[in-house]
């Protein structure tokens, strides 16, 4: 056993699993072990394992939900750290809402409309947590989480905290610069406004109508494979290459959303990989286009 994992367990930080399969850990349903998954309930605990990790030069990634994720499938050699208990609590005050990072973003959506606030109407229906939507700035229906962040607190690699404003994350379309930096969203803070609660319920409705009718969310997949290029999108050129339904292994280009990659059966990371290749070559063939992935992609293959 390496001895990084022994220390952890020796003194009960967090709950150690080995050799965890996480394909059990992600919306694709696809990826091979990582060497161990820790589950970690509190800010102290976290601060403690990350010390042990940095001490010991291993590398570490944050799993929320799993989805916008690609693991390899020879897995992960290192630590993938869950965020628990004190990392899904959530307070309400006025307008505002201060919520855990490993808080579904789903269910922040909806309690947000139960309580008649307006401006998270657009993420009822992205399937991860709220760190990693604040960290990817996930977005959908013409707004993003650019659009309601007030503030996050974050943990360096280093251990420190430190609080960000939306100046610091320096959003754009899909990213931010948590994504060049080794930290961990705790917490994060929305401002949102009052509104009519029967306008709120209509549109997530309509939103939820919509998604339903035209995204694959009886397969398991990871949202937008691709970025959508300035003024067009990536789902429209997919869609007009003649490509929906193309299949490699068990990686299929849904029938429904030509921007959304679906495991129909037992696909591997391979066959994903492979297919946003082929993607990839034939956009840019037809269209000079050089399409850029949404999705994370780590691990071996």
């Amino acid at each position: 056993m390496q001895e990084w994992i022994d220390i952890l367990q020796k003194n009960k930080l967090g709950e150690v699993l080995l050799n965890e399969p996480l394909s059990k850990h992600t919306t694709w349903k696809v990826g091979g072990p990582a060497d161990a998954l820790v589950i970690i309930n509190t800010k102290k605990e976290l601060q403690m394992v990350l010390a042990v990790l940095k001490q010991f030069d291993v590398l570490w990634k944050v799993l929320g939900k799993g989805s916008n994720l690609l693991v390899q499938d020879k897995g992960y050699r290192g630590a993938i750290l869950k965020l628990g208990t004190e990392f899904q609590d959530i307070s309400f005050n006025e307008t505002s809402i201060k919520v855990g990072s490993g808080f579904p973003l789903i269910r922040l959506a909806n309690l947000a409309a139960k309580r008649g606030l307006t401006g998270l109407e657009f993420a009822g229906g992205i399937p991860g947590t709220v760190g990693g939507a604040v960290f990817m700035n996930a977005g959908a229906h013409g707004s993003d989480i650019a659009h309601v962040l007030q503030e996050a607190e974050i943990l360096l690699a280093n251990g420190e905290i430190e609080i960000w404003d939306t100046n610091n994350f320096a959003f754009q379309y899909r990213t931010s610069a948590l994504q060049q930096k080794k930290a961990i969203i705790l917490h994060a803070i929305f401002r949102l406004q009052e509104g009519n609660r029967k306008k709120i319920a209509d549109d997530m409705a309509n939103f939820k109508s919509r998604r339903s009718s035209s995204q694959p969310y009886h397969l398991p997949n990871a949202g937008s494979v691709f970025r959508n290029p300035e003024n067009n999108y990536a789902g429209r050129l997919i869609e007009e290459l003649g490509l929906k339904g193309y299949q490699i292994g068990g990686a299929q280009i849904s029938t429904l959303h030509a921007n959304f990659i679906v495991n129909v059966g037992n696909a591997t990371a391979k066959d994903i990989l492979t297919l946003i290749s082929f993607v990839k070559e034939k956009v840019k063939e037809e269209y000079n286009i050089s399409l850029r992935t949404e999705i994370e992609v780590v691990g071996e293959g």
